[in-house]
């Protein structure tokens, strides 16, 4: 693979740290068999994760395939979490595009073969109940991270690939479980945080803090148990968007007000634009409360219940980078810059204001224990109570006090999940088989405001809606050939729906026919121990990802008929395939994985330049191909007395190898899929009081569109390469008492994935434990 020789001197620094942790793993004295998950407590056996607490991962952890884990104690002791999904910023070719602190709708998870604008080819859980929003496929569709409490955590679970016949085909990439805490005895957690980020984007200067506070109590009274946990957190985020005008759009002879401040540069095409101001500068206050009861009805059968409702408040405001003669800010309207004349939108610097309030609840009936029968039956809801998006469609200064507007209102959306599931366990064999039922509602209706800021809905200006269903059952059979070798086959079989599609404007409602399809999903597995400290595996999967709500249902209406949707769209159909060689040792664990991903029929955004006029909508894409080598490795003791080190080290190639709609994307790379990426997370504990942990996370060269048009990617809309260091110096005064500082993105890199993510910032926390 030629690919391999490409000069890449960042990411080398972590191959290096790689290889150097390696002699000390492969010399060190070898013990029993233990599984190839890092960052984790080297207390483990091959194909088993071995959970300490109360709750095991939902994962199924018998499937020989890759799952790594790190616990909530290292989360808390090595990572600067301010946010759930923070938990997930060292693993393995995983990333969150967290452009801020507390980023409620545009963190989205990165796998292997997918980028930060698919959010629906992963899934992800807490406690077995889904937090990923599955009623889209984009940045606005991020996974509920809002919805656990980072002090709660206590542990995380990923299992790459869609190789467990257990999940839909959304599991592609990657299923995610955190598992929280239920008590044995009484427990009381508090924390406080502060972080503060100073940033200097074009011509945005300022100090934008973030503060935190939780507190999580829990006890158990014989067969009851309880954890109340609340959270409050109160952020200042930098600008995520910026108003531009084209150099080349500049005219003569149209009488405008000349103006400073403009900002010359290059978007991503490399062509001269100007940056004229500063949008999405986000104050969000979220609240979060949730009580977990569980009954434990006889040893091994347990009742279990939650109800967790989070609430955000969010304005999200603008600032203008142009001034007239008299330094008097200018918004809109015609203005001369360098002696040409451009036009200035009156939404160009939008305001926004979000009011939300969700709702989940999950209730689970589980008989666990160590018999041959194990079940659980388990249902989940999740509602948007309130959610409303007011915005206007006056200029500033004017917007800040009033004037017309819209309304976005989505009361009425959400989901609900039913599962009955049983494990048999005959002789050599571990037998899992289940029925589910998924339900997905979008309602989202957009009405004119006389009054943006405190009006009522006015007459209907657009709406659209629509729900998906997926029925599944499945059979999976993992069996014990002998002591070397342990085989695993799957089924599952799903059969989906779509109806009730709506598309209005003010004036015309239109509707989609109903549609269905089956399909089925073989998944396979095997594991060869060759010896006492080695583990050869591979695993291969089908995974047929429908069509989400909003890709089939949102569009615009021209003269009575649609203009860009298409409510016909192809489900994405992938076969996965990796093959992982683990070498462990008691001083930790090296793994090697190859894999390989085709997808046919994959769903973008997209010009259709085979039809005239052109169309832009959610298209299929024929064919994309991934393969890739993935290095990780965890180690302790490495050479120093208290150093563990975590390190990960991935090679993607991931080609549109056919796309008839939009030829020019062939042979071009998929968007946001990096050839580079690694990470290294090195922990040194001087003693049982203060430990140091520095982080390296890199990423390489990548694109934002098909076609791979996007040159420049040091720019608003670009989606530019990484090297940031993050450092944590965590102090532990006694078993109660204890505190950390932190810095993320040490050296203050600028780089973005369209929006801009956070640069410099600062953090200190402190935490009280009972």
């Amino acid at each position: 693979m030629s690919a391999f020789h490409l000069a890449m001197p960042r990411a080398s620094l972590l191959a290096v740290a790689i290889c150097m942790a390696l002699p000390a793993i492969s010399h060190a004295q070898s013990p029993p068999p233990q599984s190839a998950s890092s960052m984790t407590a080297p207390t483990q056996v091959l194909d088993t994760v071995t959970i300490r607490g109360m709750q095991p991962t939902s994962l199924p952890t018998q499937v020989p395939t890759t799952i790594e884990g790190i616990t909530g104690d290292a989360v808390r002791e090595r990572i600067n979490a301010s946010d759930a999904e923070d938990a997930l910023k060292y693993f393995p070719s995983l990333l969150v595009r967290k452009r801020y602190i507390g980023d409620y709708d545009h963190a989205v998870l990165a796998t292997r073969a997918s980028g930060t604008n698919n959010s629906a080819r992963s899934l992800v859980y807490a406690d077995g109940i889904l937090l990923s929003n599955l009623l889209g496929n984009g940045a606005t569709f991020t996974p509920r991270w809002g919805m656990v409490d980072p002090a709660e955590i206590e542990r995380v679970d990923v299992l790459y690939g869609p190789f467990s016949a257990a999940y839909p085909g959304n599991s592609v990439g990657a299923v995610v479980d955190f598992v929280t805490r239920m008590p044995d005895r009484l427990e009381v957690h508090a924390r406080a945080g502060y972080a503060l980020e100073r940033a200097q984007i074009y011509g945005t200067h300022g100090d934008f803090p973030a503060r935190s506070f939780e507190v999580s109590a829990g006890d158990r009274w014989g067969a009851l148990s309880a954890w109340l946990s609340v959270n409050r957190s109160d952020s200042d985020a930098h600008p995520i968007a910026f108003a531009t005008l084209p150099a080349s759009s500049g005219k003569t002879g149209t009488p405008a007000t000349p103006v400073t401040g403009a900002i010359a540069g290059a978007n991503p095409r490399g062509q001269p634009w100007y940056v004229i101001g500063a949008s999405g500068q986000t104050h969000t206050t979220q609240d979060m409360a949730k009580l977990k009861l569980a009954w434990d009805i006889r040893p091994g059968l347990r009742l279990s219940y939650l109800v967790d409702q989070w609430h955000n408040d969010a304005s999200r405001g603008a600032e203008t980078y142009l001034r007239d003669a008299n330094g008097t800010p200018v918004y809109s309207g015609n203005v001369s810059i360098n002696g040409l004349n451009y036009g200035i939108a009156a939404t160009a610097l939008p305001l926004q204001r979000t009011e939300m309030k969700h709702r989940m609840q999950g209730l689970t009936l589980r008989q666990g224990g160590n018999g041959r029968w194990t079940w659980s039956l388990a249902a989940s809801r999740y509602d948007y109570v309130v959610d409303r998006v007011r915005s206007p469609l006056v200029a500033l200064p004017l917007a800040e006090t009033g004037g017309t507007g819209l309304l976005a209102d989505s009361h009425g959306t959400g989901w609900t999940t039913s599962t009955a599931r049983a494990t048999w366990r005959p002789a050599a064999h571990i037998v899992e088989f289940g029925i589910g039922a998924d339900l997905y509602r979008l309602r989202t209706q957009v009405s004119s405001l006389q009054d943006w800021q405190h009006g009522s809905a006015g007459p209907r200006a657009s709406a659209f809606a629509g729900t998906t269903q997926l029925a599944s059952a499945f059979v999976q059979d993992t069996w014990h050939i002998t002591p070397r070798w342990t085989s695993m086959l799957g089924l599952r079989g799903e059969r989906w729906e779509a109806r009730d599609g709506l598309l209005a404007n003010a004036s015309t409602v239109l509707r989609f026919a109903p549609r269905n399809q089956s399909s089925l999903s073989p998944k396979a597995a095997l594991e060869f121990l060759p010896s006492r400290d080695w583990s050869l595996k591979a695993s291969i999967g089908r995974a047929v990802r429908f069509p989400t709500v909003s890709e089939l249902y949102q569009g615009t209406i021209a003269s009575g008929s649609i203009v860009n949707n298409d409510p016909d769209l192809r489900p994405e159909r992938s076969v996965t395939s990796e093959l992982s060689a683990i070498h462990k040792t008691d001083r930790g664990d090296v793994r090697a994985t190859v894999f390989n991903e085709y997808t046919r029929d994959a769903l973008y955004s997209q010009t259709d330049v085979t039809v005239v006029p052109n169309v832009t909508n959610i298209q299929n894409v024929d064919a994309i191909r991934t393969r890739g080598l993935e290095l990780a490795t965890h180690a302790n003791d490495v050479g120093i007395a208290g150093l563990e080190l975590d390190a990960s080290l991935t090679w993607t190639d991931s080609l549109i190898t056919r796309n008839h709609r939009f030829p020019a994307s062939e042979g071009k790379w998929q968007p946001r899929v990096p050839r580079w990426r690694a990470n290294l997370l090195a922990t040194w504990r001087a003693d049982d009081h203060w430990s140091i942990t520095g982080g390296v996370r890199y990423s390489g060269r990548q694109y934002n569109t098909l076609d791979n048009s996007d040159i420049h990617s040091h720019a608003y809309t670009g989606t530019s390469p990484f090297l940031v260091a993050d450092i944590r110096l965590h102090y532990r005064r006694d078993a109660h008492w204890s505190g950390a500082l932190g810095v993320d993105n040490l050296g203050n890199q600028t780089y973005w994935a369209f929006h801009p993510y956070n640069q410099r910032t600062w953090m200190a926390e402190v935490r009280y434990d009972l």
